[in-house]
């Protein structure tokens, strides 16, 4: 296996903590015999217990070992596999290198693991062959990694050569990227080191589609119609959703990134003290072949606050123009976003009839850099019923179980002791239906 490895051109600089490398070097001293035979059985077993936790993460099922080289495969990001998730496989010299490892990683799908076991006893890699996981519906797993990656290792078993790995690994990248950009929705940040950032994937977002809200038809078609523009590389503007709490604001920009995840868009979500590595941020996905929205939730600051200003100058106003393929989406319950106080109209000066303040316009100058602005306010009782109605129905309540009446009359007792009317109050009604 260690041969096999050595030779990898474009996949071959991997961590000497990849399990792929550790089992590399396990095999080498298992064939010069510089090893035991209890530390051989001590460290592989190590490795496969990785394997097996990658599995769990991931509801990898059947060939663990098929399942973490396709794994493999698709997050591996080189100039290579980067390419193609630009402009797809083309005929330039780079192919020649890439075939080269994918005849390796055919090699390495085929491997007989019979010997090994044999002289040391051990039955682990046949038992990962055919690995039998805990129900998948008892997991918590990224499902939208587990499905694309089972389906690519099937099709590279029914490889019959190098060409076939070629054919199957490119399209991937053609169709969905490459690394966790390519596999993932969603994305927070976490800084590393002074100046540098990684992305954490979300592995468990919420699966809600813009039909699933019931009502703001028009505010929806709003958010539709500028990102259905941004993911077709039309011209896009900034969005803030600001409104009463618990009006859809947040579940809006989450069902967006749903629908549209197959068109190439991503999302990655920044809190409020981390604005200051906005920068660092675009300067990693700027190259990239997907659309991104940064997402702010809940975005609002207070008269002692300054992180606003490092996003005045990431939306626009700074030197560098703002790549094409970032838009920001922020929600926010106040309109203005920074508190006012009497405090900034200290420096009003009046000519001409006009009011101006140079405070009060450096703060309302933020939310101007968004371009669409939407509304998302309370429901009237009347639409709080409707949203009830639907919600239930959809949630499988029948007309013979509860009619339209019984469910007004109810949802209206348990706003009252609730927290008043809101689209997120029917949600928490209507679960409260099911829990009785």
């Amino acid at each position: 296996m260690y041969r096999e490895i050595a030779k990898l051109i474009m996949y071959g600089d991997m961590d000497h903590d990849d399990i792929l490398y550790q089992l590399g070097e396990i095999f080498r001293r298992y064939e010069e015999k510089t090893s035991s035979k209890s530390q051989l059985i001590q460290d592989i077993y190590t490795q496969v217990k990785r394997l097996l936790i990658v599995a769990t993460d991931y509801g990898f099922d059947h060939n663990l070992w098929h399942n973490y080289l396709a794994f493999y495969l698709v997050t591996n990001e080189n100039p290579f596999s980067i390419t193609c998730e630009k402009v797809g496989a083309n005929d330039g010299s780079v192919n020649h290198f890439a075939r080269n490892d994918f005849a390796v990683f055919k090699n390495l799908f085929d491997y007989d693991f019979t010997q090994i076991e044999a002289d040391l006893g051990i039955d682990c890699f046949s038992r990962l062959s055919d690995y039998h996981s805990i129900p998948k519906k008892e997991l918590m797993y990224n499902k939208n990694v587990s499905e694309k990656i089972i389906a690519l290792s099937a099709q590279l078993e029914q490889a019959a050569d190098a060409d076939g790995f070629f054919d199957a690994v490119t399209g991937f990248y053609r169709d969905y990227g490459v690394g966790m950009f390519g596999l993932n929705k969603a994305f927070r940040i976490r800084e590393k080191s002074e100046g540098e950032v990684e992305f954490l994937a979300i592995n468990n977002m919420e699966r809600v589609m813009l039909d699933d809200l019931i009502g703001y038809e028009i505010q929806k078609e709003k958010l539709v119609n500028n990102t259905k523009a941004f993911v077709e590389g039309k011209a896009a503007n900034n969005v803030l959703l600001f409104g009463d709490s618990g009006t859809g604001k947040s579940t809006s920009i989450k069902a967006i990134v749903n629908e549209f995840y197959p068109q190439g868009l991503r999302m990655i979500e920044i809190y409020k003290h981390q604005f200051k590595d906005l920068s660092n941020v675009i300067a990693q996905i700027k190259n990239r072949n997907y659309k991104f929205i940064i997402y702010m939730d809940d975005l609002s600051f207070e008269e002692f606050e300054v992180e606003y200003k490092f996003l005045k100058a990431v939306i626009e106003g700074g030197v560098e123009t703002r790549p094409d393929n970032i838009l920001i989406y922020a929600t926010s319950n106040r309109r203005h976003l920074i508190k006012e106080t009497w405090n900034d109209r200290n420096d009003v000066e009046v000519k001409n009839g006009m009011h101006r303040s140079d405070t009060m316009e450096e703060k309302l100058s933020l939310v101007n850099r968004f371009g669409v602005t939407i509304n998302y306010s309370k429901p009237s009782q009347k639409e709080y019923f409707h949203i009830v109605i639907e919600l239930a129905r959809k949630q499988g309540i029948t007309p013979e179980q509860m009619s339209d009446d019984e469910l007004r009359a109810e949802a209206n007792k348990w706003e009252l002791s609730h927290g008043g009317i809101s689209g997120r109050t029917a949600q928490q009604f209507v679960n409260y239906l099911f829990s009785i």
